[in-house]
């Protein structure tokens, strides 16, 4: 199971989700509580003790915001809305098109990775679970929306995504991450597996 840890600000946090086992760091560059500078994002991830994927998380970024991203914290992944990458230049960077409930594309179209969620990113609204694991037969599809430790479990036997992506649901205080939510949602998601 692929789990993904978003909207991490803090040294601590970022510590939490390394030592879980995270396989993949979101940092949020759009507005949000949890939005952090590229060079903080830079910062969290010097050193780093393990490869781990770091996530850019943008919404619709434009071209100049983007670069400013991808030049002071060269993410691996850019995380955004799938129409908006037609007007981006990724470079080395791979994309993973976000999806949301009521909206995902036919089978035919749908890319060979990405991330499905509810119509608001980090309001903790759970996604739509039926839909989503439909998409998750023909897709590595990485499932967010409402996901916290109470219901990762239900959520990956339901849907049976490729991986699982939280924020809001382990957070103390919105924007303020608690390292043991997060180690306690990676423990429970990969038991779920």
């Amino acid at each position: 199971m692929f789990v993904k840890i978003c909207g991490l600000s803090t040294p601590e946090a970022v510590d939490a989700a390394l030592c879980g086992g995270a396989d993949a760091l979101g940092f949020v560059f759009s507005e949000s509580p949890r939005r952090i500078s590229p060079d903080l994002a830079s910062e969290l991830c010097e050193g780093l003790r393990r490869a781990v994927i770091r996530v850019a998380v943008m919404r619709h970024p434009t071209a100049a915001a983007w670069n400013e991203v991808r030049a002071a914290f060269t993410p691996d992944w850019l995380q955004t809305d799938r129409e908006d990458f037609e007007a981006l230049e990724l470079g080395d960077c791979e994309a993973l098109p976000v999806f949301r409930t009521g909206g995902a594309p036919p089978a035919r179209a749908r890319p060979s990775r990405m991330l499905f969620e509810s119509a608001h990113s980090g309001s903790g609204v759970t996604a739509d679970w039926a839909q989503a694991a439909r998409i998750a037969r023909t897709t590595r599809m990485i499932l967010a929306g409402g996901l916290t430790s109470d219901n990762v479990t239900a959520a990956v036997r339901t849907v049976r995504p490729w991986g699982v992506d939280v924020s809001s649901g382990v957070e103390v205080v919105r924007g303020a991450k608690d390292p043991a939510k997060i180690r306690e949602f990676i423990a429970r998601a990969r038991a779920a597996e």
